[in-house]
């Protein structure tokens, strides 16, 4: 079988999304156009973004249903993260805040996908 390797969100403006996610994801779309744009992070995963408008069949879920998520190393990476996010204006639904499973916060990108950034208790 093969394993998931690539992250597809539906966007309105996939330009706008590639800006977005450069300075997060701290690399540069392989491809970048009004129609679609993509980064290859150096693990392999692939994260896309399609104009909604031009997805076929037309999507039906709504940003903010699914998360985006990013694994630190410590408490202090998550804190780290916040402030450089948060610096760059990525809108914040959830501060840091200890969880059951660990320490996490919660952004949003320009669409609402929400962006989780944790560090799991262990």
């Amino acid at each position: 079988m093969a394993n998931p390797n690539f992250v597809l969100l539906y966007v309105a403006d996939p330009i706008r999304s590639a800006e977005f996610y450069e300075p997060i994801l701290k690399a540069k779309p392989v491809e970048k156009s009004p129609g679609y744009s993509m980064f290859v992070l150096d693990g392999g995963l692939k994260i896309g973004f399609w104009k909604r408008d031009e997805v076929q069949p037309e999507a039906e879920g709504e940003p903010g249903s699914v998360e985006v998520v990013f694994a630190e190393r410590s408490d202090a990476e998550v804190d780290e993260r916040f402030a450089e996010w948060t610096g760059e204006g990525v809108v914040i639904a959830q501060k840091p805040v200890r969880l059951e499973f660990g320490y996490t916060f919660v952004g949003l990108d320009p669409d609402g996908h929400r962006l989780r950034v944790y560090k799991l208790t262990q």
